[in-house]
């Protein structure tokens, strides 16, 4: 009986961690479909008529937006027991995003990680490390408000 109990434990506590992963990917690939839909318009339209900096903050709201939205999704759809559970698969979607985003900056603009981070906009660079903050706990925030509720 003892060894059953150990194994349902064990299968348990791996669907938790499996689930945690799972809603980590989902929010990190509807927040970067839209960002990604957002960057090509940014640059392709936004950044000749605007500027960088201007167009990056254009940009910051309807990021915003996305990530609220994903977040309620994934709180949603993904219910977790504990509301920590929101907070682990939003820092898992934005060790995701993190590793995305340096991916492409270090293989197809053939910068270096410091070269990119010395390249950004201090005024756009500090909203866009914001946004990954607020990227990283709004499935805790939008979670914590639904289970309380």
């Amino acid at each position: 009986m003892l060894r059953q109990t150990k194994l349902l434990i064990c299968i348990y506590v791996k669907a938790v961690y499996d689930f945690i992963v799972i809603r980590g990917a989902v929010y990190f690939s509807l927040v970067f479909a839209v960002g990604f839909i957002l960057g090509v318009i940014r640059v392709t339209w936004i950044v000749p008529q605007f500027g960088e900096r201007a167009a990056e903050l254009m940009e910051a709201p309807l990021m915003l937006a996305a990530i609220y939205v994903a977040a309620r999704f994934v709180t949603r759809r993904f219910r977790a027991l504990r509301v920590m559970d929101y907070l682990y698969s939003g820092l898992i979607a934005l060790l995701l995003l993190l590793t995305v985003e340096f991916s492409v900056v270090l293989g197809l603009r053939g910068l270096s990680i410091r070269e990119y981070l010395e390249a950004r906009d201090p005024v756009a660079g500090a909203v866009y490390v914001m946004m990954l903050i607020i990227f990283a706990v709004m499935p805790w925030l939008v979670g914590n408000r639904h289970t309380a509720a």
